[in-house]
């Protein structure tokens, strides 16, 4: 699993992307694409056509750092924006598409909220 930073930029790439591609692809493909600096300390977060693969390509200190998955059954669920080419994304939703959770919220649950006095 990866530790991640509590304030660690995600960038997760809504268009369909090839695997072949390792450090030097993806990061040409972060700075053409996306228009980022791939070596801003961002995490970017890549998927395949079929939505089987996800790739994570990071800059630290020492070089670029890559962490792929392949599913075995089903799918990455993306989200429904695609003429977007870049969404940002929280730690938990990266977790939660690892995991092979919807990052789609249908409803909205409900909070207790303190009153002001």
């Amino acid at each position: 699993m990866i530790a991640l930073r509590g304030d660690l930029p995600i960038w997760l790439c809504t268009q369909a992307t090839d695997m072949r591609r390792s450090f030097d692809g993806l990061s040409a493909q972060v700075k053409q694409l996306l228009n980022e600096n791939p070596q801003s300390g961002a995490l970017f977060v890549f998927i395949n056509r079929r939505r089987t693969q996800l790739k994570c390509l990071y800059f630290e200190s020492g070089g670029y750092c890559l962490w792929s998955k392949r599913l075995e059954q089903d799918q990455y669920a993306l989200p429904h924006q695609a003429s977007e080419l870049k969404k940002s994304i929280h730690q938990t939703e990266l977790m939660s598409l690892i995991e092979g959770l919807d990052l789609e919220i249908k409803n909205k649950r409900k909070r207790y909220k303190k009153a002001v006095l």
